[in-house]
Order: C-alpha cells, then structure tokens, then sequence
C-alpha cells in the first residue's frame, strides 16, 4: 500500500509462460498488495507456470475473448479485491515493472488519477527496437488522436498504465471492443469523463517472445483508432451519441 491504497496489478496474458516469471519478479512487492494473472486461453503452460510462481488469484478463459476482452476480466476482478489503484502491465516483459513505484506514486498522493508509461517520451522505443513502420504509425495516429481529441499526449498506444479506481467506476469500459482498440477507447472514455493523464517516460524491449500484431491486425488497429477519435471529436460537438460515452 501507499497511503492506505491498496495496490493491485493486472496482467493480462496470452502465451506468456516464457516471460511470466521475470516480469513477476520484478514487480515490487512492497507496495503492491495483489496481484492478478488473466490467462485468455493460451496454447502453452501459462496458467500451470502462473500457479508455480504462488499468484493467487488466476482467470483462465476457457475461450478466447481478446485484448479487451481480456483486460475487462482484469479489472472486473480487480475492483472485486477492492482496489484503490489499478496497475496494468503485459506479462510478455516489454515493459519494466520498475516503474510501478513512479506510477503509483503519482495517484496514491492525488497528483493524477491515470498515469501511463510513454516510449516515446526519450528515445525508448526506437532504442528498445521498435520496429520503424510501427514507429512512424505510432507517431501520426498519436498527432491524428491530439488533434481531433483536443490533447497532448506523446502516445496513445502504450499497454503500461495505472487508474484510481473511480476512474474504472465512472467510465464504462465494459462497452468497449474485445479487440485491441479497447485501449484506445478506454484514454477517451477516460478524457470524456473529466481526467487528466499523466506520463513517464518509459523503456520497452522488442524481442522474439514480445507480443506483436502482425501487418493486417496493425492496419485494422489503425482504422479502429481514428474512429474512436473521430467518435470522441463528434460526440465533444453533441452531434452524434455513442454508447462508450455513456455513464
């Protein structure tokens, strides 16, 4: 805990049994109060090598219901623990848990109620081996996204990110896609309801058991981005009601 904030991390996973155990070991146990293991039908032993590393409370879906799919049961369980704050992290190590510690920080003394760790601030993800297509992507939908969105983040599309649970309860996140635009969704329901997020600069590792979209699913991705955008920037005129931005 922090300031009597009791902590939980989420990990949302698919096929992460090679990485599971050093992003577990890394996760900073002195202030983090619970931790969550959401297994989305894997094909490997990510449950069994989740069990061995003594985590508690484990989901495993017995079909796969996707990236947003995912993380809706992470949360979902998270709030029933009673989570203050709400850490997400992807358990395939490209983002270092190191940084918890910062994260939460930043919420559990009132300074932010989001904060979401940024390879782009710095030169972390080019360095870290991002691929340049993905980079170049990264950088106009994030300048599409300011925009039509009225903001200034570096980047929209970071899985590392950490809520006050008043976040999750006021927005309406399980109305979002099971697809990977759900994390997109979720920063604009998260800007439509009233809060600022905040980002730390944050390093990311790209390598083989790193999880990765392929051409095809990057494109629909894409498209799904600026559509959320475009809902966001219709909805902020009043001329059109979309169910994500409903309380």
């Amino acid at each position: 805990m922090i300031n009597n904030k009791k902590i939980v991390v989420v990990l949302p996973a698919y096929n992460a049994e090679k990485t599971l155990e050093i992003t577990y070991n890394e996760i900073p146990f002195d202030i983090v109060d619970d931790v969550i293991l959401v297994d989305d039908l894997s094909s490997d032993k990510t449950v069994i090598e989740g069990k061995r590393l003594g985590i508690e409370h484990i989901i495993h879906h017995e079909k796969n219901r996707g990236y947003g799919g995912n993380q809706k049961s992470c949360y979902n369980k998270a709030l029933e623990l009673n989570a203050d704050i709400i850490v997400m992290l992807h358990p395939d190590y490209q983002y270092t848990p190191k940084l918890i510690h910062s994260m939460c920080y930043l919420i559990a003394n009132g300074v932010y109620d989001v904060v979401i760790g940024s390879r782009i601030l710095g030169k972390g993800a080019l360095k870290g081996g991002m691929p340049i297509y993905k980079y170049i992507a990264n950088r106009f939908l994030t300048l599409s996204q300011n925009i039509l969105m009225n903001q200034k983040l570096s980047e929209y599309h970071t899985g590392y990110r950490a809520f006050s649970t008043q976040v999750l309860k006021k927005i309406s996140y399980t109305k979002n896609s099971d697809d990977f635009v759900f994390d997109n969704q979720l920063i604009a329901q998260i800007f439509y309801a009233g809060f600022e997020i905040a980002e730390i600069t944050c390093p990311t590792k790209y390598f083989k058991e790193a999880s990765s979209i392929n051409l095809a699913r990057s494109i629909k991705y894409g498209l799904g981005v600026l559509g959320v955008s475009f809902q966001y920037f219709f909805q902020k005129l009043g001329l059109f009601k979309y169910k994500i931005f409903e309380k």
